[in-house]
């Protein structure tokens, strides 16, 4: 079995147990669910080119990347060095994270947050607003089109953006029109293979309606020119600038 299907396996349980302590509204009681959200789409836009920075421990592909990461001065340091948003995995089992992460980085920082999450059901949504997100990462590999449609009007109904991730030609024909941002993703998620060829590969068939961010394998300033001579708007960059701290190298020269 491959790492995403185990994922999702554990996924499943987590969502499972998460519905036998909560009630969807329970989540209205948190002082942040009637916040007015801040849309990730329009600092992409504003930024040039812009930058989703993102917060992770570890990975199935990365093993330890940084597993005593402060949130706070991790949010704050994406701030300072010109980060669109953040991305925040709040997958614990394999990526090391966990809700509250959100909750810091929201008390940290005036910039969009992504709540980067394996999302299979609706209370998952309740719970990214009620911890503070700004928009949810939706995965066409785990979803059926059906689904999908389903949780992306669900999130807007909570004023939640989507970014919507794609890694096959075949998950883009059925990617939702409603959605505000589409991702390629250059990891296949199922080998755990990262190129950024991928990217490339699937620009001329992306949506022309909305924003496109290109997500993993991004390390230097020269990816980032390459993506956007091919029309992207914005790349989801973790692993490299948790290890390297080169944020503001690659964010320097991305203003219009």
């Amino acid at each position: 079995m491959n790492v995403l299907h185990n994922i999702i396996e554990n996924k499943r349980k987590e969502v499972a147990l998460l519905k036998e302590q909560r009630t969807l509204e329970s989540f209205s009681k948190s002082p942040y669910f009637e916040r007015e959200t801040l849309s990730l789409k329009e600092f992409i836009m504003a930024s040039g080119f812009g930058i989703i920075a993102e917060i992770k421990r570890k990975s199935p592909s990365g093993g330890d990347i940084k597993t005593d990461v402060n949130i706070t001065e991790q949010a704050h340091f994406y701030e300072q060095n010109g980060a669109s948003g953040i991305s925040i995995l709040t997958d614990e089992a394999y990526f090391g994270g966990c809700i509250n992460d959100v909750v810091e980085a929201r008390e940290a920082v005036s910039i969009p947050l992504l709540r980067k999450e394996f999302i299979i059901d609706e209370i998952q949504l309740y719970e990214a607003k009620a911890a503070g997100a700004d928009a949810i990462l939706l995965i066409g590999a785990v979803l059926q089109p059906e689904e999908a449609e389903y949780l992306t009007k669900a999130a807007h109904s909570l004023g939640l953006e989507v970014l919507y991730e794609v890694h096959t030609r075949e998950e883009v024909a059925f990617i939702p029109a409603e959605v505000d941002l589409v991702a390629v993703n250059n990891r296949d998620l199922k080998a755990q293979q990262t190129t950024l060829q991928h990217s490339f590969d699937l620009a001329p068939i992306l949506p022309a309606n909305v924003p496109l961010i290109s997500a993993s394998g991004i390390k230097t300033s020269e990816d980032i020119a390459l993506l956007k001579a091919a029309g992207f708007n914005g790349a989801l960059i973790g692993e490299s600038i948790l290890r390297e701290g080169h944020l503001a190298q690659l964010t320097q020269n991305l203003k219009p």
